[in-house]
């Protein structure tokens, strides 16, 4: 039974089934959810929700009395998964600022890039694959992302021309991180899921380094040739001793397709599973917004726009709407005019409201020229750091703005 509740009434082990709020408007991943915890219903009430809708087929009523462990635990088995994960402490310290975690951040990517070069060139030369070398870059990327995934965001925002294969891999296991993050996965999984966004693209060393390098258009030939590359990676890795199965998933499924159009298997909708379905994602918003020899990176902020447009039919929508609350409306490296007719570089993501990152401003629009740079907390009031708002987004190239140079 569908019930309409004031948020003061609101209790561990009741089962949300709308918040009665905009998407946007509320920190949760997804619409309906299960209300595992104290720190579940501070969140609601921080949102600024008056009224909501419980489901008390599926959880506790109102008046229902202090759940018992085992009532607690849920009546699906989905539910159960929710409120284990959610249960679970997923960092292991505190978050911190951004500018505390940016060098670990620098290091830790830096490491990573280095790893994958060497995995990717064993693999080209038949050598044999190290794969449990990734462990500690692994562990450290993870830790950042816990700590401050805006600091690991914005180092892939930093990434240059040179090596695309190997720093977009590194970037798709830092965006996995931050999207595992998200949906509250437990820590040991994403750290499987992490490896996998490393090692996705390692069958790339077994196919033609002339196709693969080529800088115009692919003929359908070289296409398939191309395509290759995802049965050979896992033909590698299943050779290979301990590769935890969640690790095969990224390297096997970010070529499939919701609708069933993507390669090698045509999974379709729910047959291609979540971890599947969030790589495909991550790998497309990586590239699309990645600059190549032959062609320019367009924006995180249209980027996103168009992973909503294609989700439509090529990406799992809910998930796609999972993957935005990761990297945020107007992700970071996202050129921003504000009220105050200011323009700045998103830096950092809001905890809980994503149309209120942290913008560092350094341009004054209305008299086009640049400005002492300042962090502005979009979130904050007037006299505290904040005060203003976004309007639009920006192309920074058709502004002659080097985002790069206000990310550092």
């Amino acid at each position: 039974m569908i019930k309409k509740i004031p948020v003061n009434l609101l209790e561990p082990g009741m089962y949300v089934s709308d918040f009665n709020a905009g998407w946007l408007h509320h920190p949760f991943a997804f619409n309906s959810m299960m209300i595992a915890s104290e720190d579940d219903v501070a969140r609601v009430l921080a949102a600024g929700i008056r009224e909501l809708f419980i489901d008390t087929d599926r959880g506790r009523d109102v008046g229902d009395g202090v759940p018992t462990a085992q009532e607690a635990a849920v009546q699906t088995g989905q539910q159960v998964e929710q409120m284990a994960m959610t249960a679970r402490p997923l960092a292991p310290e505190p978050r911190i600022s951004l500018a505390e975690e940016m060098n670990r951040a620098r290091l830790a990517f830096g490491e990573a890039v280095k790893i994958i070069r060497n995995l990717m060139e064993d693999a080209r030369l038949g050598r044999q694959v190290e794969v449990a070398t990734a462990k500690p870059s692994i562990e450290k990327i993870v830790a950042s992302v816990m700590r401050n995934s805006s600091a690991m965001m914005t180092m892939r925002r930093l990434k240059s021309l040179d090596d695309y294969t190997f720093l977009h891999s590194v970037g798709v296991c830092t965006m996995l991180a931050s999207f595992a993050k998200v949906v509250d996965m437990e820590i040991n999984s994403i750290h499987d899921v992490v490896l996998g966004g490393l090692i996705h693209d390692i069958g790339k060393m077994r196919v033609a380094q002339a196709v693969l390098n080529k800088p115009a258009r692919l003929n359908a030939e070289e296409l398939r040739h191309i395509k290759s590359h995802v049965v050979l990676g896992s033909d590698l890795m299943h050779q290979l001793p301990g590769i935890p199965a969640l690790a095969m998933q990224p390297l096997e499924l970010h070529h499939e397709r919701y609708d069933g159009s993507g390669y090698p298997k045509g999974l379709k909708g729910d047959e291609i599973p979540a971890v599947g379905r969030m790589a495909a994602i991550v790998d497309v918003y990586d590239a699309i917004t990645s600059n190549r020899v032959y062609r320019k990176g367009i924006s995180p902020a249209l980027a996103v726009q168009k992973l909503f447009e294609w989700s439509q039919h090529h990406f799992d929508p809910e998930m796609t709407k999972v993957f935005l609350k990761s990297v945020g409306i107007y992700p970071i490296g996202t050129l921003v005019r504000l009220e105050s007719g200011r323009l700045g570089v998103v830096v950092e993501q809001s905890e809980t409201h994503l149309l209120t990152p942290v913008v560092r401003v350094m341009y004054d629009g209305r008299r086009q020229h640049y400005i002492a740079p300042e962090d502005v907390d979009l979130s904050r009031p007037v006299g505290s750091g904040g005060g203003d708002r976004i309007v639009s987004f920006e192309s920074a190239d058709k502004m002659g703005i080097d985002i790069s140079r206000f990310l550092q």
